[in-house]
């Protein structure tokens, strides 16, 4: 062990005693190991522990997934954002099926082929399934160990990446990876938070440089945020008799594979004038407007959504393009659809 193997002498028995008992921490099972880590990647603990249990209670094992519908997976995802990492997971799926004989592979080289799957998620599953000493780096390892160590390096720099991956490799326990990393995480998810840490409760305090300098509020230190960018939805709400027009989004484009209504973008927000202007220009003359709802701003990583639904009749003799379907009323439920589509439903329907 390194010459700072302290680090991780003070850090397992606190994990040990204190560590939160989450159903993928009682197994070794890398199917649903992986499965936690996809979910929780950019999702609180407390919101992914539902959908964990749903898909593990639809979906038991890697197989059964692999021979899913993509629509059934995303319609479960529903809420969580970020549905290339659904689709990403059913590929990955379909993968070890296919690739590996329905193992998973337990290497990180090997485990990096699968889509989706990166060096976090590879060095988490190895680690903890397999015992590889592979240190998973996430923003909870970034936070600790900028903060006890006092790093300055942008954690979203080219040159912060590699410190603080090599760091948590010389820190790492080869005897017990995966409950070293597992320690590392939950002692940024419950003690050293983004904000109000719990110092007094932090078995590294003593070691800490942010504590001794006064650094805790300052570090990790980023780069900057990305810009975002703000989009205009015009969602048409075309109602037809028990059923109204849905289409699927396609392309590379946000919400791929998810429904949603009709849709017009625009450049900016627009009022009714404009709308029926908009409307004869793209889709032809002779349709009524009927009326107007802002459901406000929907934020996503790095775009702003505004978002309208307008109720519009279309003229009598209109044929819909082929990309729209008529989909009954009652069977709306079983469409996948981004959660801003889900309010308006709830509201509307």
């Amino acid at each position: 062990m390194s010459s700072r193997s302290w680090f991780s002498r003070k850090l397992l028995p606190w994990y040990r005693v204190h560590h939160r008992p989450l159903p993928w921490r009682e197994t070794s099972d890398p199917y649903r190991i992986w499965l936690s880590e996809v979910i929780l990647q950019q999702t609180r603990v407390d919101q992914g522990l539902s959908y964990y249990l749903r898909f593990i209670g639809r979906w038991p094992s890697v197989a059964e997934l692999a021979a899913a519908d993509e629509n059934e997976v995303l319609k479960e995802w529903q809420g969580l954002g970020y549905y290339s990492r659904a689709r990403n997971l059913l590929a990955a799926a379909r993968q070890v099926m296919e690739e590996f004989d329905g193992k998973f592979p337990d290497s990180h080289a090997a485990l990096l082929r699968l889509k989706g799957v990166g060096d976090y998620t590879a060095s988490a599953i190895a680690s903890i399934c397999f015992h590889r000493p592979e240190a998973v780096v996430d923003g909870n390892v970034y936070r600790v160990l900028a903060r006890v160590f006092g790093i300055n390096t942008p954690i979203d720099s080219t040159a912060g990446r590699k410190q603080f991956k090599e760091l948590a490799t010389e820190l790492l326990d080869p005897k017990h990876p995966g409950d070293h990393n597992q320690a590392v995480m939950e002692l940024g998810a419950t003690v050293c938070t983004p904000k109000s840490p719990d110092c007094a409760l932090c078995p590294l305090q003593k070691e800490c440089i942010a504590v001794a300098t006064g650094s805790i509020s300052s570090l990790p230190v980023k780069q900057g945020k990305s810009k975002t960018r703000d989009r205009f939805f015009n969602y048409l709400h075309i109602a037809a008799g028990n059923a109204i027009y849905m289409r699927q989004r396609t392309g590379k484009d946000i919400w791929t594979g998810l429904y949603e209504l009709p849709l017009l973008e625009s450049g900016k927000k627009l009022g009714k004038r404009p709308l029926g202007a908009l409307l004869n220009t793209t889709l032809g003359p002779g349709w009524t407007i009927l009326h107007k709802s802002e459901m406000g701003r929907h934020v996503l990583s790095h775009q702003v959504i505004h978002a309208i639904f307008w109720e519009v009749v279309p003229p009598k003799t209109y044929a819909p393009p082929g990309d729209w379907e008529r989909i009954p009323l009652k069977k709306l439920d079983a469409l996948a659809v981004p959660r801003l589509i889900e309010r308006w439903l709830m509201e509307a329907m």
